[in-house]
């Protein structure tokens, strides 16, 4: 019976499964990392349409997930080369403890020595929406170019600031004690985004390796939803002078998540905006389905989230279908210099973020 305490040692088997890969080698490499908790089979269907095996892949199985999952999961993955397990951690939304198993994800990619050249993160509900070739080949077009939703959190998304001005303690069922009023960091400016993010290899070095980061690490620890903004402030207040683009490649379609409080008032445009902006309701990603094709078709976007296939399978096989196809607004090109801006302490971001065309 295997154990979750010696799941971190690469899987390797004697029986490989046969796919068929016609990339050439010497392409860009990518490391993979994906978290999971739920949705054995879903995971699957997900690793086999990003596998390849120049690539590399760490899984993190959350710590609340069963064991006969756990079984499961690791018997699949022992087909495949490149495939490593870190420790699992108990992960609660919200809490830094999502942040932390992200950075104990790039250090463990980085300490294996693997010669990749971008990490990116998923969850288990995510799937890809072009072909491993298609998106090496999109990499290796943008070559030093970091894919990451950035904007200045007290301007652009001020109702968000209470989760960085107070201090909140994380637990393993939720956060503990009242939340109260902090200082922030001397002379930081807070940035803010979302969770997903395509880093180069020598970004996710610096962040690993320098000791500027250490003090962001400390603050953010005690604060609330950090996976949306730690990142993107230390790129910004740092010595991190890296090529950001303000785009993370990920098509979500994003509704209010209203809670059972609001459930019984029927909602106009108007009310749903400003309970959004107030911050009393937030936003959830939609689970998408067959309906939602042309708004995931008819875009540059890589990946998409969130799927469930217990709800509509149909959907990922026509994504399948279409994983040649070309990205619709930039035809896979090289992102232009207006489109990117320069990470690090002093960068004034707002004139100089683009999305692309």
């Amino acid at each position: 019976m295997t154990t979750k305490e010696n799941m971190t040692e690469q899987l390797i088997s004697t029986q490989k499964e046969k796919l068929n890969f016609d990339a050439p080698s010497g392409q860009i490499r990518i490391a993979y990392f994906i978290l999971v908790h739920r949705f054995p089979e879903q995971f699957k269907r997900l690793f086999k349409a990003i596998y390849h095996p120049e690539n590399y892949y760490l899984i993190h199985l959350d710590k609340k997930t069963s064991l006969e999952i756990y079984d499961d999961i690791q018997d699949f993955l022992s087909n495949f080369l490149n495939v490593y397990m870190l420790e699992s951690e108990n992960i609660a939304w919200g809490g830094y403890s999502m942040v932390q198993a992200e950075l104990s994800g790039i250090k463990y990619l980085l300490d294996i020595n693997a010669e990749w050249d971008f990490f990116i993160n998923l969850s288990g509900q995510d799937f890809p929406l072009k072909s491993q070739d298609f998106i090496r080949d999109f990499l290796g077009k943008n070559k030093g170019n970091n894919f990451i939703k950035i904007a200045n959190q007290a301007t652009a998304r001020p109702e968000t600031m209470n989760r960085i001005e107070n201090y909140f303690v994380e637990t393993d069922t939720g956060f503990s004690g009242v939340p109260y009023k902090r200082a922030y960091l001397k002379d930081v400016i807070s940035y803010i985004g979302g969770q997903w993010k395509i880093l180069t290899r020598e970004c996710c070095e610096f962040i690993c390796n320098s000791d500027e980061v250490k003090k962001f690490e400390d603050y953010y620890l005690y604060t609330l939803i950090p996976d949306e903004s730690f990142f993107q402030t230390v790129m910004m207040n740092t010595s991190f002078n890296g090529k950001i683009v303000n785009d993370d490649k990920r098509a979500i379609i994003w509704i209010p998540d209203i809670g059972n409080k609001l459930r019984s008032k029927t909602l106009t445009e108007s009310d749903t905006k400003s309970l959004i902006a107030s911050g009393k309701i937030k936003l959830r990603p939609k689970t998408l389905t067959k309906d939602d094709i042309d708004f995931l078709l008819l875009g540059d976007n890589l990946f998409a989230r969130k799927f469930d296939d217990n709800i509509d399978a149909n959907i990922l096989d026509i994504i399948e279908t279409n994983f040649d196809l070309p990205l619709t607004s930039v035809e896979n090109k090289q992102c232009s210099d207006s489109e990117l801006i320069i990470g690090g302490k002093g960068t004034q971001p707002f004139s100089r973020i683009f999305l692309p065309n």
